[in-house]
């Protein structure tokens, strides 16, 4: 029985294809012969006949007609007829049978036949109300009328209403034959959440429908506000599962300027197993273009999950013979992987993957990803640390780390790179209690440093040239360290360091006489040196507290200072340097270290005694809260840090003092607004070829220092509830394509699913709008750099810019937002973007457009949020020429 009515709800929820409307019958409520008290719980069961079994032609005890306890009860009344055997339940009536649940305006049960009706009644105005609810285990129907036989498992169902998934489905009439097998007549499916008046549906006028299997239907048209559109199918397939399913992915018409008519983004997609999927899809255009893309996505709860795209393009700009012909092969290789903490707390392993061509992102034809295409750099890791919890504890990790410059298309990666390092032990010190004293605080450390360097362009990327020159070496180190107090409030640490760099390639050069020059060439084998340094410091912590009484708002100002001065001490290593000759005659003379190209540089040759000081300051003041009920003063940063450090090279001959750096930062406006600053001052003079020289600037008739260099930049992110604006919706795909995460230079849009929104997404407890709302929702983010340069007394702004970046909700249906910015040293405009957005309900329509720059382009898509129709959708897209600059 539990089977049987489950497949009843199977039927109503998954009532595939459309459906018109029927007025609903109104079951009449009979008189009967017996009447109860409503909302009595009444258990009914048929008294059974018994015989003595023990004589002879005895017959089996009659069963009840009923296999269950029912229970029921009704506002209006409920009435039971011993003749007709028929249960009638009227208004707000409630029938519970085995693990069936039942509420209607009125329920007739025949518990002879094993026969129940539930349908609607009438109001005092005449208005059908009370429609059933039909609920077994967790699935739901709401027709206006259903019939049905427990025993024959046959059902008839009117203008039933259910939902399976993201679909809502409503049918006229649906009738079981017997376990696996319902027949729909005019049916239909939507997303809408209206599902009495939903502005979209698809009408099937005859179906087939097989619980958990597959749904084939007959003639299906598309209605739009109950309007017949021309969108029709003849027929129509549709398995029906809980698990992910594979199948085809429907391309996209497109046409462009400059590659002809194109279809994009078909393929199929392979759903392999529950932790495991692939999408195949490709695009290819008329003038010979195309373009392969493999994504997947991979996960195991409580272990790791991850995804991998490839995508590979081959890009045919304009004709064969005309003079704009070109040929160009993109790639482009993303892989995430994290790791669940818990799974495995001493041994883990991440991915971050990004790497191809240089111009990929500037020039995919299915990619338009502002962020991306402004960025230069691209960069990747992958690691795997273990951790020994041994005493003292030992740290390894494995990684391989590439970065690569989209504008020179320089390649930079270690492959792979080694490090080990040892905690710290303690060798006088107790095993318990605090560490007292210069000896007991004496520690020592042990890391080892590994690494195979390559250097590369991206013509050569994974040719036999890239691992020609690679480089490779191994670096230990010891540090030793030891710490002491003076006076109570002054620190003193000694630090020294001990270094072996190992390589397996060296140098040598000589003069050659038949070429009659110098000639370098490498020597392969086994090579060290080794060496160390010492440094130690005097640091101390300054309170100073200015109060202002209690008069005003302003009650205190806190300035901490931080002075510290240290020593580096470094000696000469001159015993690494050899001599070669530079002409024939061997006169001259000229010294080299056959390290010097090493990946961890070579031995110092000149000794060193350098003097560093730093003086570091941050300021906050206390204020009135106002907070009334508050008694304690409120805290506020004016400056979270203003830094000054320069150095005195003890040894050097001339130029002994290095220029000031002062850094400084703070947050304004609630802390909404950072700004940045930094300056560079230069205490020695300049002479006319713009080099330093040992003369003081102010001896010079100048200042005391002499500002080279400074830069300025301030950020203010802020929304209409003054709060910190979050990312947008392709935050994400701007990060993981190695641009930003905010949308200062524009959202970015991936051709292959446009149903990602370009806008904040909402969250699940934010209110939903009304629709003429008070508050407009509004976000701003403002970016400003300025950079000055005077190195050489040329006193120019070298870099002065301004970005914007806004979003706009009109209304609770319409979106925009836009992004640009202006170069007041260019004198231009810079990287614009304009986006538009209307929900649809259902549906979702935008454009962007892009109205300046190389980059200029736009895009216009209209189609259904969800996953299950997403193939319902109209899309077209301009794109820049190429992406060529």
């Amino acid at each position: 029985m539990r089977s049987n009515l489950l497949h009843i709800v199977f039927l109503a929820t998954f009532l595939t294809i459309c459906c018109g409307k029927v007025q609903a019958q109104e079951l009449p409520a009979k008189s009967l012969n017996v009447s109860r008290t409503q909302k009595d719980t009444l258990t009914v069961s048929l008294p059974t006949t018994t015989v003595d079994t023990s004589k002879k032609g005895s017959v089996e005890p009659k069963k009840s007609v009923l296999e269950d306890i029912v229970r029921r009860k009704a506002k209006g009344y409920e009435r039971m007829n011993q003749k007709t055997k028929q249960l009638t339940l009227y208004d707000e009536a409630e029938l519970y049978y085995q693990d069936v649940e039942l509420t209607a305006g009125i329920i007739v049960m025949n518990y002879e036949t094993n026969e129940v009706s539930a349908g609607r009644i009438k109001d005092s105005t005449g208005t059908l109300t009370q429609r059933p609810v039909f609920k077994q285990g967790t699935n739901v129907v709401e027709p206006d009328s259903i019939r049905f036989n427990t025993k024959t498992k046959k059902v008839i169902i009117y203008n039933s209403r259910s939902q399976q998934g993201e679909l809502n489905f409503i049918s006229e009439i649906a009738k079981r034959e017997n376990d696996s097998v319902y027949f729909l007549s005019r049916t239909k499916f939507t997303t809408s959440e209206d599902i009495d008046n939903p502005e979209y549906y698809f009408l099937a006028q005859k179906a087939k429908f097989v619980p958990k299997k597959k749904v084939v239907v007959g003639f299906t048209n598309m209605y739009i506000a109950d309007v017949p559109t021309p969108i029709a199918v003849p027929f129509a397939f549709f398995p029906m599962t809980t698990k992910s399913q594979s199948g085809v992915l429907i391309p996209t018409f497109n046409d462009t300027n400059n590659r002809g008519y194109s279809l994009q983004n078909g393929g199929y997609y392979f759903a392999i197993s529950d932790y495991l999927d692939l999408k195949l899809t490709g695009d290819y255009f008329t003038n010979g273009s195309y373009g392969i893309r493999a994504e997947t996505n991979y996960a195991l709860r409580y272990k790791f999950r991850g995804n991998v795209n490839f995508r590979y393009e081959n890009q045919v700009f304009s004709e064969r013979g005309f003079p704009d012909y070109s040929r160009t092969t993109l790639y482009n290789i993303q892989w995430s992987h994290a790791q669940d903490g818990k799974s495995n707390p001493n041994s883990r392993f991440s991915a971050s993957v990004n790497l191809g061509s240089s111009q990929f992102f500037q020039s995919s034809f299915n990619q338009l990803a502002a962020a991306s295409r402004l960025n230069n750099t691209l960069a990747s890791s992958v690691s795997y640390s273990k951790t020994f919890n041994w005493e003292p504890q030992v740290n390894i990790t494995l990684s391989a780390t590439h970065s690569q410059n989209t504008q020179s298309q320089a390649i930079n990666m270690t492959l792979p790179t080694f490090n080990a390092s040892m905690d710290r032990v303690f060798p006088f010190a107790p095993k318990e209690g605090i560490k007292k004293g210069f000896f007991q605080n004496i520690n020592f450390q042990y890391n080892v440093l590994g690494e195979n360097r390559i250097n590369t362009t991206d013509s050569l990327f994974f040719k036999p040239e890239m691992f020609r020159d690679a480089q490779a070496g191994m670096r230990h180190s010891i540090p030793i360290n030891t710490n002491i107090k003076l006076f109570k409030y002054f620190s003193v640490p000694f630090n020294v360091n001990y270094n072996e760099v190992w390589y397996i390639k060296t140098i040598n050069r000589r003069f050659d006489q038949d070429l009659n020059q110098v000639v370098e060439r490498e020597v392969g084998g086994f090579d060290s040196f080794r060496t160390y340094n010492f440094s130690t410091g005097l640091g101390t912590t300054i309170y100073g507290t200015y109060d202002f009484g209690d008069k005003g708002k302003l009650k205190a100002i806190r300035h901490v200072m931080r002075p510290t001065v240290s020593y580096n001490y470094t000696p000469s290593f001159d015993r690494y340097y050899d001599t070669y000759a530079t002409d024939a005659s061997g006169n001259m003379q000229k010294e080299y270290t056959r390290f010097e190209n090493g990946i961890y540089g070579a031995p110092q040759r000149n000794y060193s005694n350098v003097l560093g000081f730093q003086l570091s300051n941050t300021f906050e003041a206390k204020v009135t809260d106002k907070d009334s009920t508050k008694t304690e003063y409120k805290k506020i940063m004016l400056l979270n840090n203003l830094n000054f450090q320069t150095g005195y090279d003890i040894s050097a001959d001339s130029l002994r003092w290095s220029p000031v750096r002062v850094s400084g930062s703070t947050l304004l406006f609630k802390e909404k607004m950072n700004v940045n600053l930094a300056a560079t001052l230069d205490p020695y003079s300049i002479n006319a070829a713009g080099r330093r020289i040992n003369t003081f600037n102010i001896d010079n008739g100048g200042s005391l220092f002499r500002l080279t260099s400074a830069n300025v930049t301030m950020n203010y992110s802020f929304d209409s509830n003054f709060g910190n604006k979050k990312n947008n919706a392709a935050g994400e795909e701007n990060q993981r394509n190695g641009g930003r995460e905010d949308d200062l230079f524009g959202t970015a849009t991936d051709f292959g699913d446009r149903r990602k929104s370009q806008f904040d997404e909402d969250d699940e407890d934010t209110k939903p709008l009304e629709l003429y709302a008070a508050d407009i929702p509004w976000d701003l983010t403002l970016a400003y750099s300025l950079t000055y340069s005077n190195d050489r007394r040329q006193s120019e702004i070298t870099g002065n810019s301004i970005m914007a970046s806004g979003n706009l909700t009109l209304t609770p249906k319409w979106k925009i937002g836009a992004s640009t910015g202006y170069d007041f040293v260019q004198k231009g405009i810079t990287y614009t973007q304009l986006r538009f957005e209307r929900d649809l309900l259902s549906w979702r329509m935008d454009f962007t457009w892009v109205p300046i720059d190389i980059y200029k382009s736009w895009g216009f898509f209209i189609g259904i949020k969800s996953g299950m129709l997403s193939d319902i959708k109209w899309e077209r897209q301009s794109l820049p020429d190429g992406g060529r600059r």
